[in-house]
């Protein structure tokens, strides 16, 4: 007598629950794939095809000495159908990879409705599938608009204090890019080295840059935003709103901290913060923001010491509903409260469009394995897609925030390379590692 259907659940016709049905369809697995539109739509959605780009067309830097070129690179080398729709209808836009929207949507649709081994259901699930006693697994790709009803579900199952609905994050600076004759290093009241970088502002500065962050363009809330900040994590530009001095009694306090160059403490102090175990990359402590990309860089560069600062990821609020990876996920995406349930896409703790593909991408593989009987498989550390996992899964709770990919999360080089060719060795180790990944797991 045949048992149930061995099948892959996906729950999500985005990007991610896209690239994750196409490459569990690869390896032969059977999947259903639910999408609300066009019979629902979230606040952001307007078309009925699936992988909507409900914001820029571009999917950045297609440069594969660039972290996100080479994360592309592994995926086209793994038969991604996000990078095949992407390469059918690409605009011009210069080193970027940029789409035509409504083809590339279309094209993606087209590509999973002809496929015999996916079955799509256009109906909203609004919670999770019950786990079942056959093997079978079940991919939630619902994005950074997850649904009330089914973030309540992810909730009962995880636990409300691991599940954000608002991104606050601050900007990274690559550490050698600091003037180390201004900044030093100390923590608060301590003596020795200290944990933090500090860059010291005479009153004159401080005055100077809070009047240039008053003034700054500032990103608009989106229609389906409200202006919901939690007080532990306010914008700087909304602290300021609250007085001039706001600022010198919250994150730019410098009590505490004894400049080495005058020997007392400066007016104003901005902190930084290690953001990775090799001390390359530094966190602005207490400096989420709205600004725009452009001014953030303008006004933030006028921090003594700063000037030449080079940002491996700049600062945003936004309305994302996530989880905390590091708490929640093991490296295979299997969530460790319930082992056949996978996350996938934005949901996961990653930020952008190829991110939330690349994770998408592994967890349908897996997904399959899955469902196959087999064992789940992680890509190795030295790789793009690697260095995603290894931040959604290895970073402090704590302190973990969905990021980008950046060459920050990948493993050091182990020997000092010039900057300019730090991306094409990054490059070279990762498809290596790739290759010998794919030969003997997949």
């Amino acid at each position: 007598m045949d048992g149930p259907p061995k099948q892959l659940t996906i729950i999500g016709g985005g990007l991610a629950g896209c690239e994750a049905a196409w490459q569990a369809a690869r390896l032969g697995c059977p999947v259903v794939l639910y999408e609300m539109k066009p019979k629902a739509f979230s606040p952001a959605h307007h078309s009925p095809l699936l992988a909507e780009l409900v914001c820029s067309n571009s999917l950045r830097s297609d440069a594969i000495n660039s972290a996100v070129g080479l994360l592309k690179e592994e995926m086209r080398s793994l038969g991604s159908l996000i990078m095949e729709a992407a390469a059918r209808t690409r605009v011009p836009a210069g080193k970027a990879l940029a789409v035509d929207r409504k083809n590339f949507a279309r094209f993606i649709t087209q590509k999973i409705e002809a496929n015999d081994l996916i079955t799509i259901v256009r109906e909203e699930m609004r919670e999770l599938p019950a786990a079942q006693s056959h093997p079978s697994a079940v991919i939630l790709a619902t994005g950074p608009l997850t649904s009330d009803a089914m973030a309540e579900s992810l909730s009962r199952l995880t636990g409300s204090e691991h599940l954000a609905f608002y991104d606050a994050i601050a900007p990274i600076i690559e550490a050698d890019s600091l003037d180390r004759d201004i900044v030093f290093q100390a923590s608060r009241y301590d003596d020795g080295p200290g944990d933090y970088l500090n860059c010291p502002m005479d009153k004159a500065q401080y005055e100077n840059f809070i009047a240039e962050l008053a003034g700054a363009r500032k990103v608009p809330l989106k229609s389906f935003e409200e202006q919901k900040y939690f007080e532990g994590c306010l914008p700087i530009e909304v602290m300021l709103d609250r007085g001039p001095e706001t600022l010198r009694f919250g994150p730019m306090k410098p009590v505490g901290l004894i400049d080495p160059r005058s020997g007392r403490e400066a007016h104003a102090i901005v902190q930084l913060r290690m953001e990775n175990k090799e001390g390359s990359q530094y966190n602005m402590v207490g400096f989420q923001t709205k600004l725009t990309y452009s001014e953030q860089k303008r006004v933030f560069k006028m921090i003594p010491g700063m000037e030449q600062a080079e940002f491996s990821r700049l600062g945003s609020i936004h309305r994302n509903t996530f989880v905390c990876g590091p708490e929640l996920l093991l490296p295979s995406l299997q969530t460790k409260k319930r082992y056949d349930l996978l996350l996938a896409g934005q949901i996961s703790g990653v930020e952008g469009y190829v991110e939330s593909t690349a994770i998408g991408l592994l967890a349908g593989i897996n997904g399959a394995r899955l469902v196959s009987g087999k064992n789940p498989v992680v890509p190795p550390p030295e790789t793009a897609l690697g260095a995603l996992i290894t931040h959604l899964t290895a970073t402090d709770p704590k302190r973990f925030q969905p990021s980008n990919i950046n060459f920050g999360l990948f493993p050091s080089l182990g020997k000092k390379i010039p900057k300019r060719f730090r991306g094409e060795k990054y490059a070279e180790r990762a498809l290596a590692a790739l290759d010998i990944w794919k030969n003997e797991s997949l």
